[in-house]
């Protein structure tokens, strides 16, 4: 197969990169930079920005399948930032997949669409669209979604969204990193009372889920236009999860805490603080960072594993001690 990885530099990208070239595809990628990882590899590398419709459309040509794992995440910054990434960026990607009759087209989405500031237990795919938004990355990612879901079927091109939960794992550089730095500084708070319950993804098992849903994305299969939450299929204990998470990397637990209630409105005074004086730097506290730490949000993964075989090949245990193996690999 002729394989095209978008944002193939990143944490996801490595890994699916990695198993692509594992069973032997070919793999050609498009980033705005370049990695050493994929310079060292077997891959056709191609520098682009994907808000360059040729130079995107250029990238999907001879290709069989693209995977769209590029985008830019967070909690805080100017909505052109995100809307000119995640929503225009994707947006050329489908019209480059249409221009050269690419097959199939695997997106990587979030759970983070369906977010509204509430609790979300055991839901699955049914559950719809919020109508608001606490911040621009799921509000663009969701528009992202529902263009390429709305692509299926169009000219031959068949479609489907992926959308893991906390992609954890070795050489994560953003989630994890995050985590230690605000913990080992005294900075982190629980939010609410510490009984929240969350969906969480090993990397390996994310990347590998892309694979198994575009190996399933064929004429006639259920997987085309469908949306698909990705986990480990076991709900943690947040809290005790990010404890155990700290222990590995030997920082104390975490010992202070917050109500739900003041965080939220911490969240929105200092959002509006930031707003009205043009500080461009992100918030300590968000009203979705709140709620992302003190609410529930797991998810019945029943559809993936039925549509197209996925079950995390690697368990919660065994993740947690190749990053621990990481840990001590890196002191």
């Amino acid at each position: 197969m002729k394989t095209l990885v978008t944002g193939a530099g990143g944490f996801l990208g490595l890994y699916l990169v990695e198993l692509l070239l594992a069973r032997g595809d070919h793999v050609r990628v498009i980033s705005r930079q370049r990695y050493p990882q994929l310079d060292r590899s077997d891959v056709e590398a191609i520098q682009g920005d994907l808000r360059d419709a040729q130079t995107t459309a250029d990238a999907c040509h001879g290709i069989d399948v693209v995977y769209h794992a590029a985008g830019v995440a967070g909690i805080w910054g100017p909505w052109q930032h995100y809307y000119g990434i995640n929503t225009l960026g994707t947006q050329n990607v489908i019209a480059g997949c249409l221009q050269h009759r690419v097959p199939k087209l695997v997106y990587t989405s979030s759970p983070s669409v369906t977010f509204d500031g509430g609790d979300q237990e055991g839901v699955d795919e049914s559950v719809p669209y919020p109508d608001r938004w606490l911040c621009h990355y799921p509000h663009t990612k969701a528009l992202a979604e529902r263009q390429v879901l709305a692509a299926n079927g169009h000219d031959g091109l068949l479609t489907c969204s992926l959308r893991p939960h906390l992609i954890w794992g070795p050489r994560d550089k953003h989630l994890i990193p995050r985590l230690l730095q605000r913990a080992g500084k005294g900075q982190l708070r629980r939010v609410g009372d510490g009984t929240n319950l969350i969906d969480m993804v090993y990397v390996e098992n994310a990347a590998r889920a892309h694979l198994q849903a575009a190996d399933a994305l064929e004429p006639g299969s259920p997987v085309g236009g469908r949306a698909y939450f990705i986990s480990q299929g076991e709900p943690v204990n947040c809290w005790a999860w990010i404890d155990e998470i700290l222990a590995l990397a030997k920082i104390p637990r975490i010992a202070k805490s917050i109500s739900f209630t003041a965080a939220w409105k911490i969240g929105a005074v200092l959002e509006s603080g930031h707003r009205l004086l043009g500080i461009a730097s992100e918030p300590r506290m968000t009203r979705f960072l709140a709620a992302q730490l003190a609410k529930h949000h797991y998810f019945d993964i029943r559809r993936a594993r039925e549509d197209f075989g996925y079950t995390p090949q690697i368990s919660t245990a065994e993740g947690m001690r190749r990053l621990a193996g990481h840990f001590r690999c890196e002191r």
